[in-house]
């Protein structure tokens, strides 16, 4: 018996005349794609568990106009953020949390100018202050003495300054942290940032994912654990592309607690 997920939305709080603690935002990412919907549901395994009072927006929930914007057409960013930020004002939300950084990045910095003022978090900070307030533990037994490298996604990193929440979650699975050589501040795209997720790449020498693959690669991980849907799509793919999918998983954060819970 698979046991139902809960998740409320916004006009049933609304109904009741009550107010969550968090508004997930689920984007687009973590609504459609196949694969990132697993990191959706782990997320919202976690909530559950934790008790966490939250809600969806569910069908009243638009893109957020970040790959409209990376691509050069303000006037449709600017009428998709405007519509979220009147259904976001109008429920009075306060807090957002999101699995993707690009969703992330752009409510937090970016609606602010279009009159949408909110907490904005990335997931990886919430479940690191759920883990810290006691409202989750987490017993690493599962990943005891794995090699994982976190894929810094730069929307999180180089853009918000988030590098800390995702890796001490990895530590507290009693797993060995390993870096790239290029992580953190010097962390690379995994080539799908600036809306080139919905394109080809142009000709060159090799791609973007590839390239970030190998430097994942040459530090021998078991897990390489990511923070955004679009980055675990491209090191996915990477991992394919070198033939090493039945030894090296993709995994999120988010997934790797779930796991490491039983959830």
């Amino acid at each position: 018996m698979v046991s139902e997920l809960k998740v409320p939305t916004m006009a049933e709080f609304f109904a009741a005349s009550t107010v969550p603690e968090v508004l997930f935002w689920v984007g687009c990412a973590g609504s459609f794609d196949d694969r990132a919907k697993k990191i959706t549901k782990a997320f919202v395994k976690i909530l559950n568990k934790a008790n966490v009072s939250f809600a969806v927006l569910g069908t009243e929930e638009s893109c957020t106009g970040d790959p409209a914007k990376r691509a050069g057409n303000e006037f449709l960013f600017q009428m998709q953020a405007v519509t979220n930020i009147e259904v976001l004002n109008a429920y009075e939300i306060k807090k957002i949390v999101t699995a993707c950084p690009h969703c992330f990045n752009t409510i937090k910095n970016e609606y602010p100018g279009l009159g949408g003022n909110y907490e904005v978090v990335h997931h990886t900070q919430f479940l690191k202050q759920l883990l810290t307030e006691g409202r989750i533990s987490m017993e690493g037994g599962t990943f005891k003495g794995k090699r994982i490298t976190f894929h810094d996604p730069c929307y999180l990193g180089r853009a918000n300054g988030v590098y800390e929440a995702p890796r001490d979650l990895i530590r507290k699975l009693d797993a060995e942290l390993v870096e790239m050589k290029s992580c953190k501040q010097r962390g690379l795209c995994c080539g799908a940032g600036g809306a080139q997720m919905f394109k080809e790449p142009e000709k060159g020498d090799k791609d973007v994912n590839i390239e970030r693959t190998e430097q994942a690669l040459e530090i021998k991980p078991d897990i390489i654990a990511a923070g955004c849907p679009f980055c675990n799509t491209m090191m996915t793919d990477g991992v394919k592309n070198k033939e090493k999918e039945d030894s090296i998983a993709v995994m999120d954060i988010a997934e790797l607690i779930a796991t490491a819970e039983d959830l």
